[in-house]
């Protein structure tokens, strides 16, 4: 049983009550607590020594992206996040220099998007390190951004640059947080997701979602230069638009808006966030499924991203 399988079969049956607007299977549950105009976003995500980062990474990096995984699904959903619960899984031989640099990290890019970090847990777990981060947001109702909302026609964008994260940027990444405010603020965005198993992989649950498929253009996809440089020095290293398919850890938006939107929304952004880069890589299509056209026409995409316990 994969992680998904899994997910699916232990979603089935979750209780619920009146709060929840949005349960399991977006990137944050959605709770109305009665606020005038606003949403309660929720949010839990961990990261695993050996899984999401090597024992050798830097310390304050671990608590960068322990923090920033949470950032970037509240990013996804269009909205602010307010305040955040750490949990820290520690092995016996553990060192208390590290960890307060894991803090560091941590500290630094919770000051940047001005979340509190109001409290959690410490434990014992004797094989490994473990940070879990329990996180709180708010959004708008009106600008509420599920996965769900996808359509026909629209115009399908990704910010950044896709594959060859594990060079180093799956440590570094910065939320975009501020990009989809404004995305928000100044468009209609149909449906929205951060790209965290891969494009292929998380571009697959907007569709599902959605119940449409999607038709993605090869020559648009923007590889990012580790993963073409990763190419070229091992041979046994998967093509670069392979990896922007199927790599993850990219933390990077995907969303999808009415073509009419989408030269506009192109010229607007180029000037408002003139160094991060914007492409529009397909089109929503309503015949279910997702297809790659390249130069030697139009195919059904295998790639499914990263997938854990596949």
């Amino acid at each position: 049983m994969n992680e998904l399988e899994l997910i699916a079969s232990l979603t089935r049956s979750l209780p619920g009550n009146a709060f929840i607007v949005v349960g399991a299977g977006d990137d944050c549950a959605v709770l109305d607590c009665g606020q005038p105009g606003r949403f309660l976003l929720f949010k839990t995500d961990a990261v695993v020594e050996g899984v999401h980062f090597t024992p050798e990474a830097a310390p304050e990096q671990i608590g960068h992206k322990a923090l920033g995984r949470c950032l970037s699904d509240i990013a996804a959903m269009g909205g602010r996040p307010l305040a955040a619960l750490v949990t820290l899984a520690l092995p016996d031989n553990f060192s208390p220099v590290f960890v307060g640099r894991i803090y560091t990290g941590l500290n630094a890019l919770a000051q940047r998007h001005d979340v509190a970090i109001a409290g959690g847990e410490t434990t014992r777990n004797p094989e490994r390190l473990l940070l879990s981060i329990s996180m709180v947001g708010e959004v708008a109702r009106e600008k509420c951004i599920l996965r769900s909302g996808a359509k026909a026609g629209d115009a399908l964008f990704v910010t950044g640059e896709l594959g060859g994260s594990l060079a180093g940027r799956h440590l570094e990444f910065s939320p975009r947080l501020a990009e989809a405010q404004w995305l928000t603020a100044h468009f209609s965005i149909h449906a929205m997701i951060d790209v965290s198993d891969g494009l292929a992989g998380d571009l697959r649950h907007i569709l599902r979602l959605s119940e449409v498929g999607a038709e993605l253009l090869a020559r648009a996809i923007p590889v990012s230069r580790a993963a073409k440089l990763r190419a070229r020095g091992e041979s046994s290293s998967k093509p670069p638009l392979l990896a922007a398919l199927g790599d993850g850890e990219d933390f990077e938006l995907l969303f999808s808006v009415s073509s009419g939107d989408a030269v506009a929304l192109l010229d607007a952004w180029n000037k408002q966030f003139p160094d991060l880069r914007l492409s529009c890589i397909g089109r929503i299509t309503e015949e279910r499924g997702l297809k790659l056209r390249d130069a030697t026409g139009i195919h059904s995409l295998e790639s499914h991203g990263y997938i854990h316990f596949a």
